[in-house]
C-alpha cells in the first residue's frame, strides 16, 4: 500500500535535493504527482535538477522550487521552510539528505569535524526541528526521511567524525520516531535511510564509471519507496556486493563488542580475525 503522505497535490522537501541520492528522490516524488522544493548548496546543480525534477512530473500539474540553503545555518533553514509555508501552504515530507565527506582523522583538522557535524547531523536537527512541528499542524499524514549510513551503525575505522555524525542521526531519528508514534493526532512517520554502496559525487568525487559493484541512486530509491509503502523504519539498502544477511551479520557482530565484551572495533583487531569470519560462514547460506 502506498504511504498516504505520497499522493499527488502534497508538498515534497528535499534539502540536499541537487545531486545523487536526493535528485532522484526529488525526480521520483515528482513521478508521483508532488509538488517539490529541491534545497542545497550548489547553485549550478539545483538548476539543473529543477528541469530534470520537472521533467518527471511532467504527467501531473505540479510546482517545482529550488532554493540555496546551507543546513548548518539555523536561520537559513528557517528561511527555507517559510518560503516553501508561502509557496505551497506547508510541507508534508521532509527528506533530510544533505551531507558531505571531506574525510577526517582522529585528531586532524577541526574545521573537518565541524564541516561534517554541522551537515551531516545539525543539518537534519534544524530541518527537523525547524519543518516538523508545522507538518505536524497540518493534520495530515506526513514523512521524515533521514538519510544515515552503515558507518553510522559499524563505525569502521577511517573517518571518525563521519561516523559520528552518521551514528548520532540514527539515535535522532529513532528518537523522533518514537516522539511521533507518541504525539496524540500525529500522522507522522520517520524512517532512516540506510544506503548500500551508490555511485555518487559523495562516495566517488571526480568519477564518471560507476563501479559495478555499486547501486545507482535511483536504484536506492525505487527500494527506499518500496520499503516506505511497506512501513519499514530502517531501509537498509543492499547493493550489487554486499547482500542483506552480510549488512545484518556486520552489524550483529558490532552490537556483539559490547554484548562479548570484545575490544571495541574487534572486526579489525588482527585477534578477532578468525573469529569474525566463522562468523560470517555461519550466515553466508542466508
Amino acid at each position: 500500500m502506498t504511504h498516504p503522505a505520497l499522493f499527488p497535490g502534497q508538498v515534497a522537501v528535499v534539502i540536499g535535493g541537487a545531486s545523487g541520492i536526493g535528485r532522484a528522490a526529488a525526480e521520483g516524488f515528482a513521478r508521483r504527482g508532488l509538488h517539490v522544493c529541491i534545497a542545497d548548496r550548489d547553485m549550478e546543480r539545483l538548476a539543473e535538477a529543477e528541469t530534470a525534477v520537472r521533467a518527471a512530473g511532467a504527467a501531473h500539474d505540479i510546482g517545482v522550487m529550488t532554493h540555496s540553503v546551507d543546513v548548518a545555518d539555523v536561520e537559513q533553514v528557517k528561511t527555507l521552510e517559510s518560503v516553501v509555508r508561502s509557496r505551497f501552504g506547508g510541507t508534508d515530507v521532509l527528506m533530510n539528505n544533505a551531507g558531505v565527506q571531506p574525510g577526517s582523522d582522529m585528531f586532524g583538522p577541526a574545521e573537518n569535524w565541524r564541516q561534517v557535524l554541522g551537515i551531516n547531523l545539525w543539518g537534519v536537527i534544524h530541518g527537523t526541528q525547524t519543518f516538523v512541528p508545522g507538518m505536524i499542524e497540518r493534520g495530515g499524514p506526513g514523512l521524515v526521511i533521514n538519510t544515515g549510513s552503515k558507518q553510522g551503525i559499524t563505525t569502521p575505522p577511517g573517518d571518525p567524525a563521519y561516523n559520528t555524525a552518521k551514528a548520532g542521526l540514527k539515535a535522532f531519528t529513532e528518537a523522533l520516531a518514537h516522539e511521533l508514534r507518541n504525539t496524540d493526532g500525529c500522522e507522522l512517520t520517520a524512517h532512516l535511510l540506510i544506503p548500500g554502496f551508490v555511485f555518487t559525487q559523495l562516495t566517488r568525487p571526480g568519477e564518471t564509471e560507476k563501479p559495478a559493484s555499486a547501486w545507482t541512486p535511483e536504484q536506492t530509491v525505487d527500494f527506499m519507496f518500496d520499503s516506505l509503502d511497506a512501513g519499514d523504519f530502517y531501509i537498509l539498502c543492499p547493493d550489487n556486493d554486499v547482500p542483506r544477511w552480510l549488512d545484518e551479520k556486520r552489524m550483529q557482530w558490532a552490537i556483539g563488542d559490547i554484548i562479548e565484551n570484545r575490544p571495541p572495533l574487534s572486526r579489525w583487531h588482527p585477534d578477532y580475525a578468525a573469529a569474525f569470519e566463522a562468523f560470517l560462514k555461519d550466515g553466508a547460506s542466508h
